[in-house]
């Protein structure tokens, strides 16, 4: 499952804005916990707090969706490489620092955290009244009016929304239920 997953997330670009999105979501919600599951000295290797992980997280997410930054991934190979490899390794960072043991509380807080800033971001992609995005090449190739490109950016946040907000909150809910029981037992 998880080659699956990694050979869906680096398809080449370019390519519409919500297949990108959908790159994006799969490598930090789906390929980086599981990583982080089957890899149990990644684990180790994040010596990061939570909540400074979440800060690189969100720092990654947003800087990537930035006009300029997202339009050099759509023009070269190497930067687009490079987006991905981060999206990856924040990915890894995020989980990796929630799971760590006594980390429970500050890893809920770290997803309620992450959850918010990809509500927010998906929120702008789906309200704008404008397209962010027309430098895309396969914008540019597909279709050449605005509104097509808008509705191709609308159906990247909706991905976002749908796939990225419930995974994060979901392993909130996990990391609190695991935090209270150890509570009670203890």
């Amino acid at each position: 499952m998880l080659l699956w997953l990694l050979a869906l997330t680096w398809l080449p670009s370019p390519a519409p804005f919500s297949h990108h999105m959908l790159q994006h979501i799969i490598l930090v919600t789906l390929v980086s916990p599981l990583l982080v599951f089957m890899f149990p000295s990644l684990l180790c290797s994040v010596a990061l707090s939570p909540l400074l992980a979440t800060l690189i997280e969100f720092l990654v997410v947003w800087g990537w969706h930035l006009p300029d930054l997202h339009a050099a991934a759509a023009h070269s190979m190497l930067v687009y490489l490079l987006e991905q490899s981060m999206f990856l390794g924040a990915g890894i960072l995020i989980w990796g620092s929630v799971l760590q043991p006594g980390q429970a509380m500050a890893g809920v807080g770290g997803l309620l955290l992450t959850s918010m800033h990809m509500t927010m971001l998906g929120a702008l992609l789906i309200l704008s009244p404008r397209a962010l995005y027309l430098h895309d090449a396969a914008v540019e190739s597909l279709a050449a009016s605005s509104a097509m490109a808008l509705q191709d950016q609308q159906m990247g946040g909706m991905i976002m929304l749908a796939i990225g907000t419930p995974i994060y909150i979901l392993g909130a809910l996990v990391l609190l239920r695991r935090s209270l029981k150890a509570e009670v037992f203890s």
